[in-house]
């Protein structure tokens, strides 16, 4: 698989998206509960080789590694992979942490025997590109675990909630989203994969006050609303970005205007590599 001058550019692009802002807070804030969710979905057991593909701060590792698991954390950013091996000190846990673009991973054909990813491959641009790179790197028989937002549940409706703003995608470039369809789980494994699991939960948040806090969050911390909203104040339209903002907040709230709950669904999918 050849990388070209623009899929670099691309790639570096990305990787300044989720350096800017703070992913790391809002993994404490409020995403800590998925990557054992995914770790308990795989039923992971000590002694096999595990890597987690996108693994950010390493929320699905650093479980993954309390059960004994032989943990290979990938990322494309090296700043969060420097906020995971912190915790990964503070915790006591061994793992390896590899700077690796999900689309080109670094690693040997069934070389582990679950390869897994928490809202983290599922922003990969070319989402063909990295299944058969998750498919490559797990060994026949072993495990694939996938937990990625939904594209019609809360972060699905934000991301287009985001893109009248940002700028147009390269092309080939898909919604990151789609990766919580079964349909297009199945189109992208095909038969190499049989899910064992496919399952819809939801993500509970009550860490905001006011409901406009949930934006007000995404806007200083988190790289791709970061990014839609620079482009809006590029084009002059950074109030109504604001607004549709403040729109989404209010329709999604679940709580009440003093105390506000959302429910943020995702799909999670274990399934065995044939």
């Amino acid at each position: 698989m050849s990388v070209t001058v623009s899929d670099t550019e691309l790639k570096a692009r990305h990787r300044t998206m989720w350096a800017s802002g703070d992913y790391p807070r809002m993994v404490e804030t409020f995403l800590l509960p998925l990557g054992p969710r995914l770790v308990e979905a795989c039923d992971l057991r000590p002694g096999q080789r595990v890597l987690d593909v996108a693994a950010g701060t390493g929320n699905a590792s650093l479980p993954a590694a309390e059960r004994g698991a032989r943990v290979t954390a990938s990322d494309l950013t090296p700043e969060l992979l420097a906020e995971g091996r912190r915790r990964a000190e503070a915790q006591g846990l061994e793992l390896e942490w590899t700077e690796a673009d999900a689309e080109h991973l670094p690693f040997e054909d069934a070389s582990f025997d679950v390869v897994m990813s928490a809202i983290g491959v599922m922003f990969a641009p070319h989402h063909q590109d990295a299944a058969d790179q998750l498919v490559r790197v797990c060994r026949p028989g072993g495990t694939i675990g996938l937990l990625c937002w939904t594209p019609d549940g809360m972060l699905g409706t934000l991301f287009r909630t985001m893109k009248p703003f940002a700028p147009p995608p390269p092309p080939g470039v898909q919604p990151p989203p789609l990766w919580g369809s079964e349909d297009h789980l199945r189109s992208l494994f095909g038969d190499r994969v049989e899910w064992r699991t496919s399952t819809r939960d939801v993500l509970e948040v009550t860490a905001f006050p006011d409901p406009h806090d949930y934006a007000r969050h995404f806007t200083a911390y988190y790289g791709p609303t970061i990014a839609a909203r620079a482009n809006a104040v590029r084009e002059g339209r950074e109030a109504e970005f604001d607004e549709a903002l403040r729109r989404f907040c209010e329709e999604w709230n679940r709580g009440t205007p003093d105390r506000a709950r959302f429910e943020m669904e995702y799909l999670l999918a274990v399934g065995t590599r044939r």
